[in-house]
């Protein structure tokens, strides 16, 4: 009877053991199957597109590197976005440029350097430090200013570069001078991007920056955060924690 006890605890035993270890391996499996769809990015022409493609909502972002409120937004949404709303493979964001100016451009011939997966920190970056470069246009002295309306628009774009402090930034980036000055200097891609980004921008009715656009179509009066996430939760009939 003690032996009959002792093997069929034996057998209970092993058969906990075996149910654990497939457990454990169906959890492994299904992680090792989940998608950081934060590290799905895509360039499309002059937009990278960050998450799931085929995700039901496709959010747009129309932004400006010298707007204020764009840096606003990239403070609040963005981290939100990416910490809430991506990794659900739900939405997918797209990040479009308003190009306003020389400077405006530059940044975004820069945001744009290299390979696409660098995208978002770049644009990150510049956003986050917005404060810091953008200030030094209002100091800049005519000579500068002269330099930055330069007919030869790679060294205008260089100068840009310089006196603002822009190359400096990439270079805290990892990027080597040569990457910075390449891609500076790729005149085709600055104008592609400047004429795709402001043909968009028209076609769809972009008047001012931040502006977003679900689904392809444009939300009116919705240019911040708070209002940008009643238009999501509207759109899932659900209040995700902001």
């Amino acid at each position: 009877m003690t032996f009959a006890k002792t093997a069929l605890l034996a057998g209970a035993l092993t058969l906990a053991s075996s149910v654990t270890a497939l457990s454990l391996a169906g959890e492994a499996s299904a992680q090792s199957k989940k998608v950081n769809w934060n590290l799905q990015i895509e360039r499309k022409d002059s937009a990278h597109l960050i998450g799931n493609p085929n995700a039901s909502a496709k959010l747009t972002e129309y932004v400006s590197y010298t707007c204020g409120h764009c840096a606003t937004f990239a403070a609040e949404g963005d981290p939100r976005l990416k910490l809430v709303y991506i990794p659900t493979g739900r939405v997918s964001v797209e990040v479009r440029h308003v190009i306003r100016d020389p400077v405006d451009w530059t940044v975004a011939v820069l945001a744009h350097c290299g390979e696409a997966k660098k995208f978002p920190l770049n644009h990150s970056t510049f956003m986050a430090q917005q404060d810091k470069w953008l200030s030094k246009t209002s100091t800049a002295t005519q000579a500068q200013r002269t330099r930055w309306q330069n007919s030869d628009r790679t060294a205008a774009r260089r100068a840009i570069a310089s006196d603002l402090g822009l190359d400096t930034i990439m270079l805290g980036r990892g990027y080597s001078r040569i990457e910075i000055d390449r891609c500076l200097a790729d005149n085709d891609a600055a104008r592609t991007l400047a004429i795709q980004s402001i043909g968009e921008a028209k076609r769809m009715g972009v008047s001012g920056t931040p502006s977003f656009a679900l689904n392809g179509q444009l939300l009116e009066g919705t240019h911040n955060w708070p209002s940008l996430y009643e238009r999501l939760e509207a759109h899932f009939a659900a209040k995700p924690r902001p």
